[in-house]
């Protein structure tokens, strides 16, 4: 048995250099920026108005007030943004232009619209401008050459609107890995059908699948598989040819039907390791097949999902080329007593709370490895080390934050 600390670096060696692939800009929301992205063009090309008003010669205006206005003659017609000023701005003349449209030439400034009065022929300007008020110049934004982006920049939204001014439609990110979803087990059913005794409905395969999707990944769901080699086998070779791992739950143990262990090792598998001390999932298999990992996750649902937050999501995180690949590790104090053994990592299921910059955590009051309510409580585990014993009330521990506080 290996402890928790040893497995995370072997799971973590298995992931391949990050495939970089072209993704289509609005796709890649939430990927992993592969390469710095330069702008081609001034970002904006031309002087335009930041606001509606009037384009002016600011030396024009100088000295203006509301005792003293200045009279400026209306040199042609509005310019709405998208159109090119035909007109040149001579001393003591105006154009109208809406924000948005290009300065028209001569111009040096912008008066606002609600600083002035007009007839439709001549303005009256009540407020001094200086020289390239209310003017957003050519390249302010974004100069051509410019590193706008740089990798392993994490793609938000204002990252898709930057990368649509740039003309980008494909954005170079690292391709998120397909990982293939089985469940074994005599004892499933789906979930469309009804229950009897010694039956359960499989739920590890679609919590796995919605594991995977929340972290960024693809997933490809191959539903239940009974306790028979054969099958397993011919599930998992399927598997292999379609994803980038696979991600197995049940059969991992020592029982008479546990048989993937042995299905994998007839089929040529290496194995990574077996068992981790850890309490739930300590019976965690990972071979490495075909040049894919294979993981052989506990049937058991909360040990399912413990295993893949703890060792399958930071693996994922890796080949998508994110730098944080563990959920954000808080300090935070334990709100009353847990029982706990000495022995191995207990990863608990807990409330993390924040008030006022303080954490704190308690039980979310269920237990046992099959109690999946527990996971829709919690929003957090706390990670109780191998020596610790019993946690005492006040005790600070490390808690991996799974919500957003």
């Amino acid at each position: 048995m290996i402890s928790v600390d040893e497995a995370r670096r072997l799971v973590l060696d298995q992931a391949p250099r990050p495939v970089i692939a072209d993704t289509p800009l609005l796709e890649s929301m939430g990927r992993v920026l592969a390469q710095d992205i330069c702008a081609a063009d001034d970002i904006p090309i031309y002087d335009n108005s930041a606001m509606d008003g009037y384009a002016v010669i600011a030396n024009d205006v100088k000295g203006a007030d509301e005792s003293y206005p200045v009279r400026l003659v209306i040199a042609g017609g509005s310019i709405p943004a998208g159109k090119l000023p035909q007109e040149r701005i001579d001393p003591g003349f105006c154009v109208p232009v809406m924000t948005g449209a290009a300065i028209p030439a001569g111009a040096d400034a912008v008066v606002a619209r609600e600083d002035v009065q007009g007839d439709g022929k001549s303005i009256l300007v009540f407020r001094e401008v200086m020289q390239g008020e209310n003017i957003r110049y050519s390249g302010d934004d974004i100069k051509k050459g410019d590193k706008v982006l740089k990798s392993p920049h994490i793609i938000c939204p204002s990252s898709i609107g930057v990368l649509a001014s740039l003309g980008i439609s494909e954005v170079p990110t690292f391709r998120p890995p397909a990982a293939g979803v089985i469940a074994t087990g005599d004892e499933l059913v789906g979930i469309d059908q009804k229950l009897a005794r010694a039956k359960v409905r499989d739920s590890n395969s679609y919590t796995l699948s919605a594991q995977i999707i929340d972290a960024g990944a693809r997933y490809n769901r191959y539903g239940m598989v009974s306790d028979d080699e054969k099958l397993i086998k011919r599930s998992i070779e399927k598997g292999l040819r379609e994803n980038d791992m696979m991600l197995i739950s049940g059969g991992t143990s020592m029982g008479e039907y546990d048989l993937l262990r042995d299905t994998l090792e007839d089929m040529g598998a290496e194995l990574v390791f077996w068992r981790i001390n850890q309490r739930p999932g300590r019976s965690m298999i990972l071979y490495r097949l075909k040049g894919r990992p294979v993981f052989g996750l506990p049937g058991n649902p909360v040990s399912v999902m413990v295993c893949f937050e703890m060792y399958v999501r930071p693996l994922i995180r890796k080949m998508m080329g994110f730098s944080q690949l563990f959920r954000p590790l808080v300090r935070a104090e334990a709100l009353h007593e847990f029982r706990n053994k000495k022995g191995g990592t207990v990863f608990a299921r807990v409330i993390l709370e924040n008030k006022e910059g303080r954490y704190l955590f308690g039980s979310t009051g269920i237990k046992g490895s099959g109690m999946l309510t527990s996971m829709v409580r919690a929003n957090a585990i706390a990670c109780f080390p191998p020596d610790m014993g019993d946690v005492k009330k006040g005790s600070v521990m490390d808690v991996y934050n799974m919500g957003c506080l």
